[in-house]
């Protein structure tokens, strides 16, 4: 019989006893069966579905491997875009840092990078556009509004944006390009999606005014009252506008009306 003495000696030595052997490493076949029982409740385990298919290859399963290697693609192609998307968006913020520090030199690349990763960055189509159009290129900032509207289609910014470089090309002095009713239009579409969005009325009543068309005029700042009646610049457009269209009647009734309103408005604030 061993003693206690002797057990002892031969644990420091290396030697572990029967109960404490190490288990034998798994044959393919068993590993292949402990995997695809971990992918039954696990399928998105990629480095299990990459050891899969190794496995099947190995014992000449080809179809199977050819389906677990597929599988294996598919899984990294995804893993890889997400992590593009998440890679642009930090680079997107690093260019609006650098941007808010008025270092537009180091925010432009910072912006371009993140568009390499991720096309559909709107942060960054949206920053660029509007560099390139401060620094007066107007046809490399309409490339990039025309892409910003393609993704986000519903977002008035993004019309306005772009309708005020439709009518900076528009200029014979910056291009020999005829936009100013594409323009118009993208200008209705802000309107469309924010019908108080008063910068656009009073840019569709001059662009009205320069093609002669009164009653688009007329139309566009009675809309503008209708939806911000609690703005007075919106009444003193539109009754400027009455009087160049010679309508002084309606004139004087929306004078009369934005008067009405702001005495009422100041009787009920409550004194001080």
């Amino acid at each position: 019989m061993t003693t206690e003495s002797e057990k002892a000696t031969t644990e420091q030595e290396g030697t572990l006893p029967e109960s404490r052997t190490h288990e034998q490493p798994l044959t393919p076949d068993e590993e292949i069966a402990e995997i695809e029982k971990l992918l039954s409740e696990s399928p998105d385990d990629f480095q299990a579905r990459c050891r899969l298919g190794e496995l099947y290859f190995g014992k000449g399963k080809f179809d199977e491997a050819l389906v677990e290697v597929k599988k294996a693609i598919e899984m990294a192609e995804g893993l890889r875009t997400e992590m593009d998307r998440s890679l642009a968006m930090y680079y997107s913020n690093l260019g609006t840092i650098y941007g808010t520090k008025a270092m537009m030199d180091d925010a432009r690349p910072q912006f371009e990078r993140a568009l390499e990763l991720n096309k559909y960055d709107v942060l960054a189509l949206f920053n660029l556009g509007r560099l390139h159009s401060e620094k007066k290129r107007y046809m490399q900032a309409k490339e990039y509004f025309e892409r910003l509207i393609e993704i986000t289609p519903e977002d008035p910014i993004a019309w306005y944006n772009l309708a005020g470089v439709y009518e900076q090309l528009d200029n014979p002095q910056v291009s020999d390009y005829n936009t100013l009713d594409m323009a118009v239009q993208a200008y209705m579409k802000v309107l469309e999606f924010d019908p108080a969005h008063l910068e656009s009325s009073f840019k569709l009543m001059d662009i009205a005014f320069t093609l002669k068309k009164n009653d688009m005029a007329v139309k566009i700042m009675e809309e503008a009252v209708m939806h911000s009646p609690d703005e007075p610049l919106a009444y003193y457009n539109l009754i400027n506008t009455y009087e160049k269209c010679r309508m002084f009647e309606q004139a004087e009734g929306a004078r009369q009306r934005l008067k009405q309103r702001f005495a009422k408005r100041t009787r009920d604030e409550p004194s001080s």
